[in-house]
């Protein structure tokens, strides 16, 4: 089986001291912890970042949909993470 089709899997964040479920497929998530380990920041703080950027748009997507959106920009722009990711 390919792994790239997982269904998402939900994993508590904190955001400003709030505890919060994020779902996301695991490619998303091993993309989100390389992004936070190349900016050397822990993923609480990189999904805060993320979040703070989100709310400021005229029409606020969701968080897991922001986070999804942030990375695909970050892959496109041609920042590539640093660590391995998982095998296809």
């Amino acid at each position: 089986m390919d792994d790239r089709y997982h269904p998402p899997v939900k994993r508590s964040i904190e955001i400003a001291g709030h505890k919060t479920s994020i779902s996301l497929e695991p490619l998303f998530w091993d993309l989100l912890r390389a992004a936070a380990d190349d900016e050397g920041v822990p993923i609480n703080a990189l999904v805060a970042r993320i979040d703070s950027e989100r709310i400021r748009a005229q029409t606020p997507p969701g968080l897991a949909g922001a986070i999804r959106v942030w990375l695909t920009v970050r892959l496109v722009a041609g920042i590539k993470p640093k660590q391995k990711l998982a095998p296809e």
